[in-house]
């Protein structure tokens, strides 16, 4: 037996340990694995506890979520695993620790184009792929991802690595929408109109505008709320406030959406709770509060958006399915280390 698997196996007994050592009269109980930090889905637990009796057991998992529940096998405690990025949601699929379930509940609030078509997993809140730009230029109008290649924006342009899994998921959404050949070409093009390597965070790109190395910026809407909050300190704050947000679109399409999302676990042994938590945490009120947390947006139509990511805009939501952009990611690595995006 190899070392990683000896390593699972102890993890998923002490796991076991922990939640079978609860008291006998705490029966009610979910069992969450969650790759996001625990103060982010505390709201959420702390509410569906409050609302219906059911304690939740949460356990941070940084890497390794799929491996761990498939080592953990039959005995595993795990009742609902939660993620952050569609990529991650179908790798627990793939690796075959999920369950299919359907509810009238979940497919109401949850867009078809956010969920799996056989129901192994549901986005719970989203972040859209936005642009960011330099307050003192013309406010861009009817932009379009496409324009990102655009000649006229050479040595203007800052992102984060194409191997990141928010530029891969971007890319893979436009191999969906034009194809590969495009897809490559259009990646040359912004390469081309680069200001700086491709390097750093999102946030950084809205820094670097106030610094004049670039004009605009490609980052996710959640880090505009993290820095015009304050939670992101007093500097980050300057940047999110310096720089105006634009919601881009691809032509023909929406908004750019990378998720949160939960499934129910293989082997959930308390399976009608992990239901329960799902639909919990899509219901209207629920929506508000979690998105709010976290300074996304909800998935449920007409749910409250926090202020800050209200302002940025109203969101039209690319309708193209998530599993689709998801399947393309392996082709859009490729063609990223392919143009030396990263180089």
């Amino acid at each position: 037996m190899s070392r990683n698997i000896r390593s699972h196996l102890l993890l998923a007994a002490c796991g076991w340990a922990m939640f079978s050592s609860a008291p006998a009269a705490a029966e009610e109980v979910v069992n969450v694995y969650t790759t996001r930090e625990p103060g982010l889905s505390a709201p959420l637990f702390e509410a569906f506890t409050k609302a219906t009796g059911i304690t939740v057991n949460s356990v941070f998992v940084k890497d390794g979520l799929a491996e761990r529940v498939k080592a953990e096998g039959a005995a595993s405690p795990a009742d609902v695993l939660m993620t952050v990025d569609v990529g991650n949601l179908l790798d627990v699929v793939d690796a075959g620790v999920t369950q299919p379930v359907e509810t009238a509940a979940l497919k109401a609030a949850v867009p078809a184009n956010l969920r799996d078509p056989a129901g192994n997993w549901y986005a719970l809140s989203m972040r859209a792929r936005l642009v960011y730009e330099a307050k003192d230029e013309p406010k861009l109008t009817d932009f379009h991802y496409e324009d990102l290649a655009d000649p006229k924006w050479k040595g203007k342009i800052c992102i984060r690595s194409g191997q990141h899994p928010y530029n891969v998921a971007l890319t893979a959404a436009y191999i969906v929408h034009h194809g590969e050949a495009k897809t490559e070409e259009w990646l040359r093009g912004l390469k081309a109109n680069l200001a700086r390597k491709a390097t750093g965070g999102d946030r950084e790109g809205a820094r670097d505008i106030l610094g004049g190395i670039c004009d605009i910026a490609v980052g996710n809407s959640y880090y505009v709320g993290l820095m015009r909050s304050g939670k992101g300190g007093p500097e980050q704050k300057k940047w999110g406030d310096g720089i105006d947000v634009v919601l881009p679109t691809f032509e023909g399409g929406g908004t750019h959406v990378n998720v949160s999302g939960a499934a129910v676990a293989k082997n959930a042994p308390n399976k009608g709770n992990a239901i329960k938590l799902l639909e919990f945490a899509v219901s209207p009120d629920m929506q508000h509060i979690y998105a709010q947390q976290n300074m996304e947006y909800p998935i449920l139509a007409g749910a409250k958006v926090d202020p800050i990511i209200a302002e940025l805009g109203p969101l039209k939501v690319d309708p193209i399915s998530l599993v689709d952009i998801a399947k393309a990611r392996k082709k859009a690595s490729e063609l990223i280390d392919k143009v030396g995006f990263d180089n």
